[in-house]
């Protein structure tokens, strides 16, 4: 196995502007810990109500309609509880001690995966080289889809931008039973094993965890209600679906729209730009500020921010958008916010483009 070389970024000039916003984030934003006790209470709201949701299903289940309705309203919740709880709590953000943050990460083996290795790979690899190939795992996943544009083309790839809105309502099945797998046992271009060494211990966890979700979400329902199993398993599976579509919006909506940039470094790992300009040319925010939006997506809506800020909570961000817009005008670099829908659209547009035999995706330059 050849030695890796880790992309490297060019030193921040001594007056960079993130000294100053950090200085102004520590001093005039993060002195309010009240808000950080917001995300604390929200927290455990939505992880009360995943399992009120849950609960509902076994009550009132017997009536089909509610069955399909609480099985979809606890797949949203659980999003919900990712994209915002859990995503902050993997990043040691939500509580104030590191322990209780590693505790609520425990949700996501509730969901059916493992938290130690989905932290290990959003945080040695996503984190500190998005968009770049290879390091990226968290946007390239599977050769079905092409994002990155030195990546293998495939006649099919034409179509991607059709079938694709036909593939992203079964990603949350994907993720569990085909992602993780490849993760743990998968050799092929696996950055993840070739920094990070899985303990044993996750492997079983990894089991355990999948074979508890379906005890819970399948198993006892079935004993508990007057249903047939195939009727409690279409009502899991239109769970996984509504799910999936909710939390698709917020991983297309962030890195991979069609002025996306995909840097890629020398032979020797050298990039061409410093970590601070990589980062606000790669992240883009969508409907940040909206109360709805930043209330389900946390720190997607304002996912600049939390590139900038991993490790505070997303309750701060409304607070530190602004200032990141106010620096990056004054110091000529990007900062984008689109309304959701226009980031989406923007996303099929990329796979259009991307899924062409030419390759006319911008690389390298920013």
């Amino acid at each position: 196995m050849e030695r890796l070389k880790k992309p490297t970024f060019l030193h921040s000039p001594k007056d960079d502007f993130f000294r100053k916003l950090s200085k102004e984030v520590k001093e005039n934003i993060l002195v309010d810990t009240s808000v950080q006790r917001k995300s604390i209470y929200k927290a455990l709201f939505l992880l009360a109500l995943f399992l009120f949701f849950y609960s509902c299903i076994l009550f009132f289940g017997n009536t089909i309609r509610y069955l399909y309705l609480f099985y979809i309203l606890m797949g949203i919740s659980m999003i919900v509880i990712f994209v915002n709880s859990f995503h902050d709590a993997a990043h040691g953000a939500v509580f104030f001690k590191k322990k209780h943050n590693r505790w609520f990460c425990y949700t996501l083996e509730l969901f059916g995966s493992n938290s130690a290795v989905w932290i290990k790979r959003h945080t040695l690899l996503h984190h500190p080289y998005p968009n770049i190939q290879n390091w990226d795992c968290d946007i390239k996943q599977s050769d079905a889809v092409r994002l990155f544009p030195n990546s293998k083309w495939y006649s099919f790839h034409k179509y991607q931008h059709i079938y694709m809105w036909f593939v992203y309502p079964f990603y949350t099945l994907i993720w569990l039973f085909i992602r993780d797998f490849k993760d743990f046992f998968g050799i092929k271009d696996n950055y993840l094993k070739r920094l990070y060494t899985i303990p044993r211990v996750e492997y079983v966890r990894l089991f355990v965890a999948k074979a508890f979700n379906l005890f819970y979400m399948l198993m006892v329902p079935y004993w508990v209600l007057n249903h047939s199993f195939l009727t409690i398993f279409s009502a899991w599976i239109v769970m996984h679906l509504i799910a999936s579509v909710v939390g698709v919006v917020a991983l297309i909506s962030t890195h991979v729209d069609e002025s996306a940039v995909f840097p890629i470094p020398d032979e020797e790992g050298n990039m061409q730009t410093s970590w601070l300009e990589h980062q606000l040319s790669v992240t883009k925010d969508f409907s940040a500020g909206n109360t709805v939006a930043d209330f389900l997506y946390g720190g997607f809506t304002h996912h600049t921010a939390h590139h900038l800020f991993p490790t505070i909570t997303h309750t701060y961000y409304p607070q530190i958008t602004p200032l990141i817009r106010k620096y990056a005008n004054e110091n000529n670099l990007p900062y984008t916010c689109y309304p959701v829908l226009h980031a989406i659209r923007s996303h099929f547009r990329l796979l259009k483009h991307s899924g062409a035999s030419e390759n006319i995706i911008r690389t390298g330059e920013l």
